[in-house]
């Protein structure tokens, strides 16, 4: 079966955007997975199929419906694939999580608008919400592409070397180390003597010590996670 994601939006023509460039598009176009959208908006109500409303309570803004998303919802045939809503409050989304995605027949990807959604279509429908991160977007679209690209890039086939993904960051707990290559010197700083000395020992142990420091200084959050929280390979990297 085809690794495939469904976009819930009220911009299918935002997609496939990247998704659709260099390994990933290509990856698409040899059908290694897929993508569909539904138009949120074609589910909406009246002449203009209005999609949300003024929020119960007051405030700020609009609402989407939950009987529209509802009804986007359920025009999709799930497959056992988790339904999962893009959204600021949501849990983290982490190499584990993207891992275990991955590995499945695939995603349903709900982008929000506006406000946000009716909590009782996520409570209905069962509707997961991961974010990004601790900050803003506009909508769900960008952080919808954002999980595909790193589920699909795990997809065996998308990637010519499987240790492209086996030596990554957060999956030994860890940040990448630093990377170099020609030329030996640029603006007076040369390439670390070790990295070019052959010996794969020292290298290695470099490697790991820099990933640490690197860590250290700029996550030490990942160093109190208990262990074994994180798949372990024998080396760290990352390409984000």
């Amino acid at each position: 079966m085809t690794w495939t994601a469904t976009m819930l939006t009220l911009f299918p023509d935002a997609f496939p955007g990247l998704l659709d460039l260099s390994v990933i598009g290509r990856a698409r176009s040899e059908r290694i997975w897929s993508l569909e959208t539904v138009d949120i908006r074609d589910f909406g109500f009246g002449k203009h199929r209005q999609v949300d409303d003024t929020p119960a309570g007051g405030g700020a803004g609009m609402v989407m419906r939950a009987d529209v998303l509802a009804a986007a919802i359920d025009s999709v045939d799930r497959q056992e694939r988790p339904l999962i809503y893009l959204s600021a409050r949501g849990a983290p989304l982490t190499q584990r999580k993207v891992r275990e995605l991955a590995a499945g027949p695939g995603v349903i990807l709900l982008s929000g608008r506006f406000e946000g959604i009716d909590e009782r279509i996520i409570e209905a429908r069962g509707i997961e919400e991961h974010s990004l991160g601790d900050f803003v977007l506009a909508g769900g679209e960008v952080a919808a592409m954002a999980l595909t690209e790193a589920c699909v890039r795990l997809i065996p086939g998308v990637l010519g070397a499987p240790a492209s993904t086996e030596e990554e960051s957060f999956e030994g707990g860890l940040l990448e180390y630093p990377h170099y290559t020609r030329p030996r010197e640029f603006e007076g700083q040369p390439v670390p003597e070790v990295l070019l000395s052959g010996d794969h020992e020292k290298i290695a142990s470099w490697r790991q010590q820099k990933a640490l420091e690197i860590t250290r200084a700029r996550r030490p959050d990942l160093l109190k996670k208990p262990a074994g929280s994180n798949p372990a390979p024998q080396n760290k990297e990352q390409d984000q």
